[in-house]
C-alpha cells in the first residue's frame, strides 16, 4: 500500500502561485499610483488677464458691549451697573458689572474696481463722507485685496475653462494667446504653480 503524498508537495505549487501574485502586484503598485494621483498635462491658451481691486468701507458705529466694570475699555459711554457673581471665580464677591455703549469701526460696504487686460490696474477711489474720524458716523478706507487672474482654457473640444491667481509681477508677465501645458489632476483641478515663470 502506498503511502499519501507528503503535505509538502500539495502545498508548494499554491506557494508559487502566491509569491507570483504578489511580485505582479508589486509591480503594478506604482503604475496603479501614476494612474491615480498623477496629475495630467493639459494643452492650455491664456485667454484673458483680469483684475479685481477691492477696498473696505468702515464707519464708525456705537455697539453695545459688556464686560466686568474693572474691565472696562476707555472710551466707553451710557454705563449701567449691577452686582454679579462671578462664574469663573476670579473674583470671590459679587462684582460690578457692566453694559455700555462703545464706538466700533465696522466694515459696512466695498469699494471695488475691475477690469482685465490691456486695462491697466487701478485702486477705485471711494467718496467718504468727510467726518472727522473721532465723530460718530464717520467713514475710512480700511483693508485693501488685489486679485490678479489667468483665464485659461483647453486646447480641445471639451472646452473646460481654469482661473490661476497670481501675484501682481508674475501675472503681468504672462502674455495673451500664449500656450502652455499645466498640469490637471484626475478630479479636473488645475495647479496653478505648474504654470512656467514667464523669463
Amino acid at each position: 500500500m502506498n503511502a499519501p503524498p507528503s503535505s509538502s508537495f500539495t502545498r508548494k505549487p499554491y506557494s508559487h502561485l502566491r509569491w507570483a501574485g504578489l511580485c505582479l502586484g508589486l509591480s503594478l503598485a506604482p503604475l496603479l499610483w501614476w494612474w491615480l494621483i498623477k496629475p495630467s498635462g493639459t494643452v492650455v491658451e491664456l485667454a484673458a488677464k483680469t483684475w479685481r481691486l477691492d477696498i473696505e468701507i468702515e464707519k464708525l458705529l456705537e455697539e453695545g458691549e459688556s464686560s466686568w466694570c474693572d474691565e472696562m475699555p476707555a472710551g466707553a459711554s451710557k454705563i449701567s451697573r449691577r452686582l454679579l457673581a462671578d462664574p469663573a471665580g476670579v473674583r470671590p464677591a459679587p462684582s460690578e458689572h457692566c453694559r455700555f455703549s462703545l464706538p466700533q469701526w465696522r466694515t459696512l460696504r466695498m469699494a471695488r474696481a475691475e477690469g482685465a487686460w490691456p486695462a491697466l490696474p487701478l485702486w477705485p477711489e471711494p467718496k467718504l463722507n468727510g467726518l472727522d474720524a473721532s465723530q460718530l458716523g464717520a467713514e475710512r478706507a480700511g483693508k485693501r485685496e488685489a486679485f490678479y487672474e489667468l483665464q485659461l482654457s483647453a486646447n480641445s473640444s471639451h472646452g473646460q475653462t481654469w482661473t490661476c491667481r497670481l501675484p501682481l509681477a508674475v501675472w503681468q508677465a504672462h502674455q495673451l494667446g500664449a500656450q502652455y501645458r499645466l498640469q490637471v489632476d484626475r478630479f479636473g483641478v488645475a495647479d496653478c504653480a505648474s504654470l512656467p515663470r514667464p523669463g
